[in-house]
């Protein structure tokens, strides 16, 4: 299981403007994934927090493009793709990999990288930051955006 050996990242984030970008498929996965999001945004004391729902993981990009360049400090994407019988997972996790990284050293604002990439709904689920759930993968992503924003402003 990941997140053994993960950082402690409890950092200062009042002041900051965040922006979470969260898909729609997979409700129950999404819900936790978003509801980590904005507990960790509050135990950081970010206020300013808007949240833009997409339909899929494969509209990340565009939207924390767009959204990257209206003045928040950092954005947090936020999905979840479940393989299936077909090549489209590899195409969906690699298009939004490869599109959320560019917004992020295209435009200097941090993305929080909150996408699952799961074999079957369980795995999804046991990320999800749900009760029963073993890792708060959204709040982890938010904690990283915060983190890394906040040590950009230092330099």
């Amino acid at each position: 299981m990941s997140g053994a050996g993960a950082p402690s990242l409890q950092v200062d984030g009042r002041g900051l403007r965040i922006t979470i970008v969260a898909a729609s498929w997979h409700t129950q996965v999404m819900d936790g994934l978003l509801a980590g999001a904005l507990r960790a945004l509050a135990a950081a004391g970010v206020i300013d927090v808007r949240v833009v729902r997409v339909p899929g993981s494969f509209e990340l990009p565009v939207a924390a493009a767009r959204l990257a360049r209206n003045g928040v400090d950092a954005v947090v994407a936020l999905g979840v793709v479940i393989r299936g019988g077909t090549p489209h997972f590899d195409y969906v996790c690699s298009a939004a990999t490869l599109g959320l990284t560019e917004v992020t050293v295209r435009t200097g604002v941090p993305v929080g990288f909150g996408l699952l990439t799961c074999d079957d709904e369980a795995q999804a689920l046991d990320r999800a930051g749900l009760p029963g759930s073993r890792e708060d993968k959204g709040a982890e992503a938010a904690e990283a955006a915060v983190a890394t924003a906040v040590a950009l402003r230092e330099v």
